[in-house]
């Protein structure tokens, strides 16, 4: 253990020299905005850049739709515009950040070479007067891309004012297919690299079934939902595509940066801004930026919240969620986009409650990141977000109530940093129970083919596990399957329907050696190829969790059956497993109802010096979950500090941060010898304290 955690500390260390290559870090983080010069007078830009430092910014954004400014015939670049936008920015010290506008290509470029377009389903191309329309899989896309980029890199790439480079914008097609020719022609090239032989395909994606077997490559297809007249006959194939999208999404952000990285500083860092909770693409993928951020908005007409207030603050573990799936993977990251105030594309768009967009910025500060960035400084006057705030208003002087909340935190940073000491150690019983969990998006994307209820949701389920640790007040680095656990005390891993002999070895290796491994349901039913093995159900960690899966039961919308867990019932209607555990394996709660009624759902068994925990319910609310979890860290001698539901505690760099999430004020526990530095022991709705 001591050698494991030696190790951690030297890639903690790395970690650190390579982010003060880029930041700061005695200004812990930066805060910036976006800024589109192109869409406002070049009289204005002078007047609007002072009044983002006035207001406490540090740096802005640039560029990312700009494409038809700086590219306005074929082959002839212009910068001059953006020249004096980034002199004036300078002028009033704010850094810039460059972005690639790959997502926004000129209208020439589409007319001129219609096969760079995306190609829906139907058969359709898109067209221009959108964003994200162009497919990463065209050549010539990615030609006239790269001699824009190149340009920019060699014009930008030793200026000292540009701070670091974003790729693209929420790289995605936001849910859209692309089924063009140069897909479908990656698409067989990816398949025969993968499987090698056309046998190992027909065998992994078991073409057998319904007379689905391929003889060559060139005969398959991408699966196109609207030609499937009874659904795939392979759900591997699905995934398969869903695989290969997302690493034809990854090559083409590597391709962009590998091209800035010819011509730019190693000063400035390369990064692009993936969707916090969407999963058509996968950000760890693209390891080989410096690092990745993320874009949320936590009000957008979404999400129930905590009581009655709660849609207008957003799940309280969303934020939190973006940060410990993003810091893990470079050990730093940034939010480029977080919520300003209003809207305009949610389902509903209600008014975040007063406060709470401190809240978010606060929130974003305590999962460690490095900088917050904010979309957009101005509310636009024209175009499909005319009613999306901005940190001023549409006379473009007065500060909407986001901006005045932008404000009021980063004076508050700025106090902040008067208080800074340098390698701050984490406090110890809370560094104790720092807990990993543990997931895959191809999880995610094989249960979303095979749901077996509409109820189930994967990403759901796992946020349920993830918010329940917060709410335990437990530091979380959500990780993948190359991380080494062994530093970690606790290890949850959610609905992990797909395993291979390797993963659980691995699991049963940290076990033996200490570690508190938890599952839940769905958890080994299948390899990695989606199949069931030729064995009993869930075999493949029956001997790891000491019991047998002997069925499990999926219930309609209307009945709602209960699970007993120390006195008290829980409801649940999505997925239940009924246990049958083995001989040493303690029985932790069972079903109340239906005719399985007394039933294990719940074990926990003792392997070597750690335990295994076994959920086998997905409840409605959660409750069961988190109920199990303390039990867990209670009987490994571990402590937590529960929060009422909806208060997030966090700790960062020497300070604590406290915010409360629920629709009620709430008392936290801060210690009578603690100094607090903005709040009270008292949190309002949507209140945030700061203590050390």
């Amino acid at each position: 253990m001591r050698k494991t955690l030696f190790i951690c500390s030297l890639l903690s260390i790395a970690f650190l020299l390579n982010a003060q290559s880029f930041f700061n870090t005695e200004k812990m983080v930066e805060t910036g905005v976006y800024y589109y010069p192109e869409a406002w007078n070049p009289n204005q830009w002078d007047r609007d850049f002072k009044k983002m430092a006035e207001m406490g910014f540090e740096f802005t954004h640039m560029a990312e739709f700009a494409w038809a400014q700086m590219e306005p015939t074929e082959g002839n670049y212009d910068f001059a515009w953006l020249d004096k936008a980034v002199k004036l920015a300078a002028k009033n010290n704010l850094k810039v950040i460059m972005c690639t506008p790959s997502a926004t290509p000129p209208v020439w470029l589409v007319r001129k070479y219609p096969e760079v377009l995306v190609q829906k389903p139907d058969g359709q191309l898109a067209d221009h007067g959108t964003r994200a329309h162009c497919s990463w899989s065209s050549p010539k896309y990615q030609e006239l891309l790269t001699k824009l980029v190149t340009a920019m890199a060699k014009h930008y790439g030793n200026d000292k004012r540009i701070w670091g480079w974003q790729l693209d914008n929420e790289p995605s097609h936001y849910g859209t297919n692309d089924y063009g020719t140069a897909v479908q022609t990656n698409f067989r090239k990816w398949l025969q690299i993968k499987y090698k032989t056309i046998e190992n395909l027909n065998n992994a994606w078991g073409t057998a079934f319904w007379s689905g077997i391929y003889t060559d490559f060139n005969q398959i297809n991408i699966p196109n939902a609207p030609q499937l007249i009874a659904g795939a006959a392979s759900q591997i194939s699905l995934v398969d595509y869903k695989r290969f999208s997302a690493d034809e999404c990854a090559a083409f952000l590597t391709m962009q940066k590998n091209t800035l990285r010819e011509s730019i500083s190693k000063t400035q860092f390369v990064t692009t801004n993936f969707m916090s909770t969407h999963t058509n693409v996968d950000p760890w993928r693209s390891k080989d930026l410096d690092f990745i951020t993320y874009t949320t908005y936590p009000v957008g007409g979404y999400s129930k919240g905590v009581g009655d207030q709660g849609f207008r603050m957003g799940d309280y573990w969303l934020i939190s969620w973006s940060n410990d799936f993003f810091r893990p993977l470079k050990g730093m990251t940034g939010v480029m986009e977080l919520q300003p105030g209003q809207v305009n594309w949610g389902s509903y768009n209600p008014l975040p409650y007063p406060g709470v967009i401190r809240a978010w910025l606060w929130n974003a500060f305590a999962g460690d990141l490095d900088f917050i960035c904010s979309y957009r400084f101005r509310q636009p006057l024209f175009g499909s977000e005319q009613f999306h705030y901005g940190m001023v208003g549409t006379d473009g002087i007065t500060p909407l109530f986001g901006g005045l909340e932008y404000s009021q935190f980063m004076k508050e940073i700025r106090e902040l940093r008067k208080l800074y000491k340098p390698n701050a150690p984490m406090p110890t019983e809370y560094a104790s129970r720092k807990t990993a969990v543990l997931y895959n998006v191809d999880n995610v994307w094989e249960t979303q083919v095979q749901k077996q209820t509409d109820l189930w949701n994967e990403i759901n389920h796992i946020t349920k596990y993830y918010s329940a640790l917060k709410t335990l007040c437990i530091p979380v680095d959500i990780v993948g399957e190359d991380r080494d656990l062994s530093s970690y005390p606790v290890v949850v891993a959610p609905a992990y329907q797909m395993v291979d002999k390797e993963l659980v070895a691995k699991w049963k290796k940290y076990v033996e050696n200490g570690g508190q491994l938890v599952l839940s349901c769905r958890t080994g039913l299948k390899d990695r190829n989606g199949h069931f093995p030729e064995a009993p159900w869930a075999n493949a960690i029956t001997e790891l969790i000491g019991a047998k899966i002997s069925m499990f039961d999926l219930l309609n919308k209307e009945t709602i059956a209960n699970v007993n867990f120390e006195g008290n019932k829980y409801s649940w209607h999505s997925w239940g497993d009924i246990l049958e555990p083995y001989a040493g394996t303690e029985i932790w709660a069972t079903f109340a109802d239906q005719f399985y009624a007394g039933k294990a759902t719940v074990i926990h068994r003792k392997l070597g010096k750690g335990t295994v925990t076994y959920i086998g319910t997905d409840t409605d609310n959660g409750k069961l979950e988190k109920e199990v979890l303390k039990k867990v860290y209670n009987s490994a001698k571990i402590t937590t500090n529960e929060q009422p539901e909806g208060v997030m505690v966090n700790w960062r760099d020497g300070f604590w941060v406290a915010i409360n999430y629920s629709s009620v004020k709430v008392n936290i526990n801060i210690p009578s010898n603690a100094n607090i530095i903005f709040g009270s022991k008292e949190l309002d709705i949507a209140g945030v304290a700061v203590w050390q």
